[in-house]
């Protein structure tokens, strides 16, 4: 093991849109309780540009409120709320290279792929994370600490053999988000002893609540211009603006659109909003926060007659696709867009069809190289649509939209058949509204879901899948950089130019950015130890080699 030394690269943002390629950071000394990790590879992800672009007002960059004193988080040398510069980095592979005294679970030597998400560490509208308000892996060493990494005997860094290259472990990461905007589970009843608010319209009477509340009784039930008795409670709130935020369930008698948006700013994380319109009609397209349909799993939901329970039958157990499905993948030839399309096809589900919708004809035709031989081997009709010249016709039963532009997630909601699932996988900034077709959402039961991050679950599916080599996840990799390529890596990333994700070797002081397609060229060594076109240890090593 080579010696560690006193000062290292590193990239930091250190303000709004503000980037600084550090060529002499200390590296951090570990206490006893901490851990050093060398960093072999980190990709980059648009999660990244959205903290540049927001720094200090990004959720995720505002201080711990709870889960580790104030006194403990001081000790860790990486934590760096608010406005102090950060390390971006979310999507690394690492080795362990030093641990303090106190640590126990993790040694010297072990390679690990890290768990960026601490949802144990809450801020004040999000959690702690790796690469936001703790310094990530875009630098060459990085310092954690086990009280943050193990909690309640949950470790978040998991072990990886020396099988899969760097970039292959790396690339779990973004991989395990794709999964678990899949497999998260919904709920289909109100949140057992959580917060109920029942509004009607002056004149309409609530019905049919007995079974929603004999399902699932919540703790609190609150009452806006309709009679307590109705819904069993003696809870009254006298007007809307005396309500308080936070609400896990709301149940509005009522078709004004106005009151709806009025009322989704008062929803929880994780919470249902359910209209009945007991025949009535919205009156108008529905502005909608989409940013926090995405972060905080906020759903809406509705039925067109008099029962609110029988909009909760139409919820579906997990946003996965369905047998027969006809699937848009909006945004397919960007990197995430990429995964979500390869995984599609792979399902191998029956009567599954597969439309790749972008606007870009290069990166289309590398999406179709790419995935046209799983397509074709599944046996699952798939091709690529321009949708500028192309326009997309309705009548799609599962959608997924990649691109955080809020016309386009309208879009997607019109072009849904009845029982649709959207998914909302793009990372719509919180308080981005969208003018969905509510209405429509409600009469043909479309299921509008979002995700954000993963959980352990996925990140081991995956990683199990990648050890035993029933997935290559190198298949989504574009191209390579190392500390003096990130500005146009990132640049790229934010202006949706690359055709799959990006690695950067934090060890490469000098290589600047170059695609997998542009190797013959520009680093034919590292082309000629490739596989096929795939990425392999070989390419890694001569990659690593340009360093000499």
């Amino acid at each position: 093991m080579s010696a560690i030394p006193a000062t290292q690269y590193a990239i930091q943002f250190t303000g709004k849109d503000e980037v600084f390629v550090n060529t002499a950071k200390p590296v951090d000394k570990i206490g006893p309780t901490q851990i050093l990790l060398e960093v072999e590879a980190c990709g980059i992800c648009f999660s990244d540009t959205k903290l540049l672009h927001a720094f200090a007002d990004h959720p995720r960059k505002s201080p711990v409120v709870a889960g580790l004193a104030p006194e403990v988080l001081a000790e860790v040398p990486g934590y760096h709320p608010n406005a102090e510069p950060t390390v971006p980095g979310h999507e690394p592979v690492v080795h362990v290279v030093a641990v303090g005294d106190q640590v126990t679970h993790y040694r010297v030597g072990e390679r690990l792929l890290v768990q960026a998400d601490w949802r144990h560490l809450p801020t004040a509208a999000s959690n702690g994370a790796f690469g936001y308000n703790f310094e990530g892996a875009l630098q060459q060493y990085v310092v954690v600490d086990e009280r943050i990494v193990v909690h309640q005997g949950e470790e978040f860094m998991l072990r990886v053999s020396d099988r899969p290259t760097a970039a292959q472990v790396a690339l779990v990461e973004p991989w395990s988000t794709v999964e678990a905007s899949y497999s998260r589970s919904e709920r289909n009843t109100l949140k057992a002893g959580g917060r109920l608010l029942v509004v009607a319209d002056a004149g309409v009477t609530p019905s049919g609540l007995e079974p929603l509340l004999a399902a699932a009784r919540p703790g609190s039930i609150e009452v806006v211009g309709a009679d307590p008795a109705v819904v069993d409670s003696q809870a009254v709130v006298a007007a809307l603006d005396a309500v308080a935020a936070g609400v896990d369930d709301i149940v509005y008698f009522g078709s004004d659109a106005a009151t709806i948006e009025q009322l989704s700013a008062l929803l929880g994380a994780r919470s249902l909003l359910c209209v009945v319109l007991a025949g009535a009609t919205i009156d108008r397209r529905v502005q909608l926060d989409v940013g926090r349909v995405h972060y905080d799993f906020t759903r809406y939901i509705g039925t067109t007659g008099t029962e609110p329970a029988e909009a909760y039958t139409h919820i579906p157990a997990k946003g996965e696709i369905r047998a027969q499905d006809k699937v848009a993948i909006i945004g397919a030839a960007g990197p995430m867009g990429l995964m979500h399309t390869v995984r599609t096809v792979s399902l191998g589900l029956p009567d599954v069809s597969v439309v790749g919708a972008d606007v870009n004809d290069e990166r289309l035709a590398h999406l179709a190289e790419v995935v046209n031989p799983t397509a074709a081997e599944r046996g699952v009709p798939f091709q690529v649509i321009n949708s500028i010249s192309t326009p997309l016709e309705p009548g799609y039963s599962y959608l997924t939209c990649l691109v955080p532009v809020p016309a386009l997630l309208a879009q997607a909601v019109d072009l849904a058949s009845d029982g649709a699932i959207v998914n909302a996988f793009a990372g719509f900034p919180a308080g981005t509204l969208a003018e969905l077709d509510l209405q429509g959402i409600i009469e043909r039961h479309i299921f509008l879901l979002g995700t954000s991050g993963s959980e352990m679950s996925d990140m081991r599916s995956l990683l199990a899948k990648l050890e035993t080599g029933a997935l290559d996840t190198s298949i989504s990799l574009d191209a390579v950089c190392g500390m003096a390529g990130f500005s146009d890596a990132i640049d790229a990333v934010n202006n949706r130019t690359s055709g799959g994700k990006i690695m950067v070797y934090p060890q490469l002081h000098d290589l600047g950015l170059v695609r997998l397609a542009e190797l013959p060229e520009k680093l034919p060594e590292v082309a000629a130890a490739m596989d096929g076109g795939r990425w392999t240890h070989a390419a890694e090593e001569a990659l690593l080699a340009t360093a000499d």
